[in-house]
Formats: C-alpha cells, structure tokens, sequence
C-alpha cells in the first residue's frame, strides 16, 4: 500500500471515529455498543492473524503486555463510550489529543526519562490553556451532563497513557498485530461483564446507522487502522505521523458539524485550536537525515 493512502486513511478512520461512536449508541445502552464493537475487532483480529499466519505469543512478558494494553483499552474505551452520551463528538476527539501530553509526563515520571525542554513545557502550556478555555465556555458549562463527559474523557486519557508507558516498561517484542489481538482477547470479556452488569439488555431494534457504526469501528476503526497506522511508522519520520494528532481532532469537530449538525461555541474551536498547536509545539523536532525503512 502506498505510504500516502495509509497515512490519509488514518488520518479519516481516527477523525470519524468520535462520531461513530456517538452514532453507535443510538438506541442502545453505551456498554452494549463497546461491547459488541469489541468483539466484532476480537474476530477480525484473530482473522487476521491467521491469514498472514502472525503468532500470538504466549510467554510470560507478551502476556503481561496483553494484560496492559487489554486493561488500558478497556477502562478508557468504557470512559470514552460513557462520555458519548453527554458531549459532542468533535469535543471527544479534542480532549482526547491530549493524550500525548498526558503519555510524557507519566513517562517522565514512571520511567525517569529526560527532563521536558522550555519547547516541551510551552507546547504543555498551550494544551492546558487550551483546555481550560474549553472548560470555561459558558455555552458548555451550562449544558446537563458537560463537565461529568469531561472528566470522564480525562479519566480515559490517563488511563491509555498510563497503558502506554506499562508497555513501554514491559518492553515486549511481539508482532504488533498479535499485540492488538492478545489486547482485545483481555478486553473483550471485560466489555462483556460491563454490559452485564450495566443491565444486560439488547436493543428492541438496532437502528441501521448504529449497527454501521459499530461494524466500522470494529474492522476499521480497531483492526485495519491500527495495521495502517504501525505501517506508516516504519516508513515516516515521527513529525508527519505526530502531526496526525494534531490534525484529526480539528477534522473530527468538522465531521461533527458537517454529519451531525453539531453546533459548537467559538470558544471550543480556539479551545482545540490551542489544544493543536500545543501538541506540534510539544513534539515537532527538526529534519534529521535518516534511512530508509523498509518493512
């Protein structure tokens, strides 16, 4: 696959991805529509591995990998499932590109990595600036259920990054593939048990535009763009492929606004405006000369 297709198919998969989620939930609960999204990318994952005939390893440091990344799932994918229900899809994407920063400093923290630069701490600055003018629209603020979607959001931000770093820690060289696998193979009976006990009940009739939703993100949105998404970052440097961070949640409150009618105060545009360039701030680097990789 030519590396600009992967990288614009990324780029469309995670921007829409905040509103089929949203979307997924119509006339269901939230833990219904994570929970079959999850198992849907269960097959799919495990289809995949037997196609390209990838193992799912079992030794003891890929398993404690699985448990991470399958637990990291699981809590902030619930977080961001319940926040659905109570905030605009665009916002989700915007507070949710806060990740990165959130990722740093755990890691500057857990893993004792060298001290954030002055360009680090502004890029920081930006982001938390950016936030807080989010926060103190007085549009927002005033809508039921707001600030309750906010924290769940951040919750759901420490929680992947947090997920991050343990594998980071874990260090685990498995096919990223099999990774993602093993992750959902933890996560999915999790999601089962959430549905269960959020009542266990299954939708009178699944709308037509929830049942897509939820059958793109379970292929696409947790199996084919994470394989496009590890493909690019063997083939680019890491400042076109951080840029896609900064990119899709400006994309995802336009998707909003064009699908959804999704009407957003001009603070929550400055807002991810600032969000945006804290994040480029934060992690653009300069050109270095590099090889070539190849997959």
């Amino acid at each position: 696959m030519p590396v600009p297709l992967a990288y614009l198919g990324v780029v469309l998969i995670w921007a829409t991805t905040p509103l089929a989620i949203q979307w997924g939930t119509l006339g269901s609960s939230f833990s219904f529509a994570a929970m079959l999204r999850m198992l849907m990318a269960l097959v799919c994952a495990l289809l995949v591995l037997a196609i390209w005939r990838i193992p799912l390893a079992l030794h003891a440091r890929a398993i404690r990998s699985y448990l991470c990344a399958g637990l990291g799932l699981f809590l902030a994918m619930s977080c961001v499932y319940w926040a659905s229900t109570r905030i605009e899809s665009g916002l989700m994407s915007v507070i949710f590109g806060l990740s990165p920063l959130m990722t740093s400093v755990l890691a500057a923290w857990w893993l004792g990595e060298s001290s954030l630069n002055l360009q680090q701490l502004l890029g920081m600055l930006l982001g938390l600036v950016g936030l807080g003018v989010v926060f103190l629209d007085q549009g927002l603020t005033l809508q039921a259920g707001f600030a309750a979607g906010v924290v769940a959001l951040l919750i759901g931000v420490v929680c992947n990054s947090a997920s991050l770093v343990g594998m980071k820690v874990i260090a685990d060289d498995s096919h990223p593939m099999a990774t993602t696998a093993g992750s959902l193979l933890v996560a999915a009976p999790l999601f089962l048990l959430l549905w269960y006990f959020d009542g266990g009940v299954l939708p009178e009739q699944l709308s037509l535009r929830a049942g897509l939703s939820i059958a793109y993100l379970g292929v696409l949105g947790s199996v084919v763009g994470c394989a496009m998404y590890y493909y690019i970052i063997r083939h680019l440097s890491p400042a076109p492929v951080a840029l896609i961070l900064v990119i899709t949640p400006l994309l995802a409150l336009v998707v909003g606004r064009l699908f959804n009618a999704e009407q957003l105060p001009p603070g929550v545009w400055v807002g991810a405006l600032l969000i945006g360039a804290g994040l480029l701030l934060y992690q653009w680097k300069p050109r270095q000369k590099q090889s070539a990789s190849m997959c």
